[in-house]
């Protein structure tokens, strides 16, 4: 720091600010000092900083998986969101068992991040109880609970799963069936809708279970699967686009004609589901505001601000298309 305050002609703080505060710093002395750590390569030592700010400029975010596109829009929107704070992301692949998760919570809170945001709210006992004395800004998010670790934005799955039965039941449709993954958040959804159709006076829904995250090829395996055991299914509701697109695939490749002889619902409305054959109907999530939400709950916090209330429900909407 002291080289680059000889470079500039500035003194070591006015550096400090410039690398901190740079709203502090006049413009020109801001480029000064931005020529003469490009000149020099400087790279600020975040850990001596840290230690000297208590604070790391480090949000810690997990995921279940990145191999899959329903949590982009989330991770992409944080990501902005704290880079406009001063904050870089950093990302974990926590999977869908938890077992994962413990391994880098223990990481994380290790290295004091300045934030957590996690994927759900099934956690272990032992996690939790870390997260909860960790004393670092946690944030859950795509679930909700009035109970959470510390704040929370998401949704809640089983209103999901009951507006689906609600919707599929007005468009006339009586043998459903289900294509789900083996997740928790799934399994809500799934509960959710099972139980409105017993309120409505269905049969149980077919099912077929695939392992989590959800594949093109999985949903053409459940479709194959639910059609041998049952030819009436007039609709198949999906744990994700991923898994409605399979279905429609194995259907039409089966010589069905989507919605006339079998509808399709999906989950997510990825940027795909309006460019399917037919276009998929679906419910829409707003995961870009929920990484906004969750980045402006940690950046609140560390800098000392109300948060607001910290359970926020951001809803859901179902989007009719043409496959149901």
């Amino acid at each position: 720091m002291a080289d680059v305050a000889r470079l500039a002609g500035v003194s070591a703080i006015t550096v400090s600010r410039a690398l901190n505060t740079p709203a502090a710093v006049s413009p020109q002395t801001l480029e000064r000092v931005r020529g003469a750590i490009s000149r020099s390569g400087y790279v600020p030592n975040l850990v001596a900083g840290g230690l000297a700010s208590n604070r790391s400029r480090l949000v810690a975010a997990l995921v279940p998986t990145i191999a899959g596109p329903v949590f982009l829009e989330t991770i992409q929107a944080l990501t902005d969101a704290l880079a406009e704070g001063g904050c870089q992301l950093m990302l974990g692949q926590s999977g869908y068992t938890g077992l994962r998760e413990d391994a880098l919570i223990d990481a994380i809170v290790g290295r004091r991040p300045d934030g957590i945001v996690l994927t759900g709210i099934m956690h272990s006992a032992e996690a939790r109880r870390k997260l909860l004395a960790c004393g670092i800004p946690v944030v859950e998010t795509w679930d909700l609970t009035p109970t959470p670790i510390d704040m929370i934005v998401g949704f809640s799955h089983e209103k999901i799963g009951r507006a689906v039965a609600d919707f599929i039941y007005e468009q006339g449709h009586r043998h459903p069936a289900i294509v789900t993954a083996d997740d928790h958040r799934a399994g809500l959804r799934r509960a959710g809708f099972e139980q409105r159709l017993r309120e409505l006076g269905m049969a149980p829904a077919a099912a077929s279970v695939v392992p989590a995250p959800s594949s093109l090829g999985n949903g053409r395996a459940g479709w194959a699967d639910l059609r041998a055991r049952d030819p009436r299914i007039d609709v198949v509701v999906c744990s994700s686009d991923m898994l409605a697109h399979g279905v429609m695939t194995e259907a039409q490749a089966g010589g069905l004609v989507v919605p006339r002889d079998v509808a399709v619902m999906g989950f997510g409305d990825m940027l795909s589901a309006s460019h399917t054959h037919p276009p998929l109907s679906t419910v829409r999530v707003d995961g870009a505001e929920i990484g906004r939400q969750a980045a402006r709950f940690i950046l609140d916090r560390v800098e000392h601000r109300d948060p607001g209330p910290k359970v926020r429900d951001l809803g859901f909407s179902i989007v009719k298309r043409a496959s149901v």
